[in-house]
């Protein structure tokens, strides 16, 4: 099980951290904290010594019930940290937070090599073809309706059955493009309540017969501060309990803030399991 990040094999048989870096103003946990270039490489060089194989940058916040933000604004703010990030830390493999298919395709000219699509494709119909075209790794995430409308969409009957389904289609219309490195996102927080997002955790680990490459990203969101009555400052604890959970049920990629704490938690599953 391995993704071409250009040119460079990434093996996900053992779980990989992928370490979040928000350039937004408005990103539920660390909005408006990374905003300079000082700020920006001390960020990225810390989680990059604290073990993390994957740089993930956003310019547009996908917290529920976010502002948009245009094409141009989410351009501006995200290809000159694109640079500034390979011109520090030339072998950083930098994926991309992004539904639309014109920054994915300049991002990745500027030297990012992956995708993260919260959309899977849908918000951009030209995004699959981009992918296709540039053959880079893709992860494709569930939500429903845009972060600004998901939380009004969250009727399901069955939500780990609806989700598979979700994901055999947006596949499907991937692979007749010839896409084959496809991560998936299952979204918790996305179009998805308290409950829900605990139902689908539970049950996680059938989404291994998706047969690609599982990222969970749970960490410090609503359904772990909420659950404990606190913040998602002081959510770090609950972040690594269910990150074991996650690992445990097939997690490839955990998707953190914390990165140190994260790469500790694999250690400890990898000696669990060994």
């Amino acid at each position: 099980m391995t993704i071409n990040c250009n040119g460079k094999l990434i093996a996900l048989d053992k779980p990989k951290v992928m370490g979040i870096l928000n350039v937004t103003p408005d990103s539920f946990f660390d909005g408006g904290k990374y905003k300079d270039e000082f700020s920006i490489l001390g960020q990225v060089e810390k989680m990059l010594l604290e073990g993390a194989t994957f740089i993930d940058l956003g310019a547009y916040s996908s917290r529920p019930g976010a502002l948009e933000v245009d094409e141009e604004t989410e351009l501006k703010r995200i290809l000159p940290i694109v640079s500034l990030i390979l011109k520090h830390f030339p072998n950083t493999i930098i994926s991309i937070d992004t539904f639309r298919s014109r920054v994915a395709k300049e991002c990745i000219d500027s030297g990012a090599a992956i995708i993260n699509d919260i959309s899977a494709g849908l918000q951009d119909d030209k995004m699959l073809s981009i992918v296709a075209k540039l053959n880079f790794p893709y992860i494709m995430m569930h939500m429903r309706g845009t972060p600004k409308s998901m939380q009004q969409q969250t009727g399901y009957e069955d939500i780990l059955k609806e989700v598979l389904y979700f994901f055999s289609e947006r596949l499907a219309a991937a692979k007749a493009l010839g896409i084959n490195d496809i991560i998936i996102d299952p979204g918790f927080g996305f179009a998805k309540n308290l409950e829900q997002n605990y139902e689908l955790l539970k049950q996680l680990d059938q989404m291994k017969s998706i047969e690609h490459p599982l990222l969970a990203g749970i960490s410090r969101k609503s359904m772990i501060y909420k659950t404990l009555d606190t913040t998602a400052a002081q959510a770090l604890n609950g972040t690594t309990a269910l990150h074991m959970v996650c690992l445990q049920k097939g997690a490839k990629i955990v998707r953190v803030h914390d990165v140190k704490e994260a790469v500790e938690c694999i250690k400890l599953y990898h000696q669990l399991n060994a």
